[in-house]
């Protein structure tokens, strides 16, 4: 199912009306809460969640100005979801209006942003640096072959705003190829695009890109921007075997004499060949790292997994500890029983055949795969239970995810919050 189509069961809009269809202010003497001024009326609804909120600058032309207002606006807290990215090979439907899916953690429900003010007909989120998101948009529907399709350009935006931005244009082989990651406001707001031997970065204000060597051993994998550094493992072994290493660069040092440097310590042991196909992930906070993978049963080459396993590394210590492991019973579903192979066999494997999606941000991993319809399982930090009971965290399904068949979804963090663009 396109995330252009209308929202699954469940969903709800947070599409901002368009003015013909606000319904029109009564002639007859206004309400009571309507003669209320606007600082008044403002830190009324500043009580109420974003999502109610939102619902009600439709009610009349009034309550859509006053709570539509910048001075508001800035006046809302931020409500962290989790965005989901088109699938691959996503079929648009430039009938519809663009939106971006998201799932709200806090309230358990899925919701709908409206993209409709961007003049584009086909938008694919692919990261968030805080409340601004970043989209690849194509200039047009094309029959043509690939080969000769202008380039996407991409766009900054925030959708409670609805303000946007176009980014000096990138080559095609860019937006095709690129990985997209967007720093937070304390290393600068920059933006970088990393392929497999450069990256681009742009500032806020620049005219145009500026353009990097990367010098790692091989492509950077699962990167991520914590403070104002990058992580990414990278590959070090040979065509037979991997061997993962976590590298580490400052945004400010890219193509820099320093540039990238390997984190290694003796006491780390064989922290990375326990885990097949590992992914990054930010941890809560300034200073943690989630490494998620397959739990290797031996360090056979081809060992099947037993389950996914979850290690944070503090950046302040450089310490690693294991604070979660997928339940056997969750981790049963991303595999299937009865396959090809069947029962533990097929368990085995579902993350080293990559059947499984690992994405999130700020101590919440969600978990995707092809034989799990309908549902993503999420894991999350809690403080607490890390000192009770001597564990980083809880699991839970997250029900209702769009989808069929053999799609498989992958998302970001992104907190909806009225930054400037």
């Amino acid at each position: 199912m396109p995330l252009s189509s209308p929202p699954p069961t469940g969903t709800e809009e947070l599409d901002d009306p368009p003015p013909s269809s606000i319904t029109q202010e009564n002639p007859s003497p206004p309400s009571p809460i309507q003669l209320l001024p606007d600082d008044t009326l403002h830190h009324i609804f500043s009580c109420l969640p974003l999502r109610e909120t939102l619902a009600s600058r439709s009610v009349c032309r009034h309550f859509h100005d006053s709570l539509s207002s910048p001075s508001f606006l800035s006046l809302l807290p931020p409500l962290p979801l989790l965005a989901l990215r088109h699938p691959r090979h996503h079929h648009h439907n430039y009938h519809l209006p663009p939106s971006l899916l998201a799932f709200d953690p806090s309230s358990s429900r899925w919701l709908r942003l409206s993209l409709s003010f961007i003049p584009f007909p086909s938008l694919s989120p692919v990261t968030a640096s805080s409340s601004l998101l970043y989209l690849w948009a194509d200039p047009a529907p094309s029959t043509s072959s690939s080969d000769s399709k202008p380039p996407k350009s991409l766009i900054l935006c925030n959708p409670l705003t609805r303000s946007y931005r176009i980014l000096p244009p990138l080559g095609s082989a860019w937006s095709r190829h690129g990985t997209v990651l967007a720093a937070p406001a304390i290393a600068g707001s920059a933006v970088l695009v990393l392929t497999e031997l450069a990256a681009l970065s742009y500032s806020p204000g620049a005219a145009s890109w500026r353009k990097f060597s990367l010098n790692l051993p091989s492509k950077p994998r699962s990167p991520v921007i914590i403070g104002s550094s990058i992580f990414a493992l990278c590959d070090t072994g040979n065509p037979w075997r991997s061997q993962w290493k976590l590298f580490s660069c400052s945004i400010d040092d890219l193509g820099g004499p320093r540039g990238w440097v390997q984190l290694e310590r003796h006491e780390w042991g064989d922290v990375f060949d326990i885990l097949k196909r590992p992914r990054l992930v930010r941890g809560a906070g300034i200073s943690r790292i989630l490494m998620i993978g397959g739990l290797r049963s031996s360090f056979a080459v081809d060992a099947p997994c037993s389950t996914v396993l979850i290690l944070r590394l503090d950046l302040g210590t450089l310490e690693w500890e294991e604070v979660g492991r997928m339940p056997p019973e969750m981790y049963r579903c991303f595999a299937g029983v009865g396959g090809q192979r069947g029962g533990a066999a097929a368990t085995a494997n579902a993350v080293g055949n990559n059947k499984v999606k690992v994405f999130g941000g700020d101590g919440r991993v969600w978990f995707s795969g092809k034989r799990v319809r309908g549902k993503m399982a999420m894991w999350e930090e809690e403080e607490e239970m890390e000192k009770c009971a001597g564990v980083g965290g809880s699991w839970k399904w997250v029900d209702g995810a769009p989808g069929y068949g053999e799609v498989v979804y992958r998302g970001f963090v992104f907190d909806v919050a009225a930054n400037e663009v």
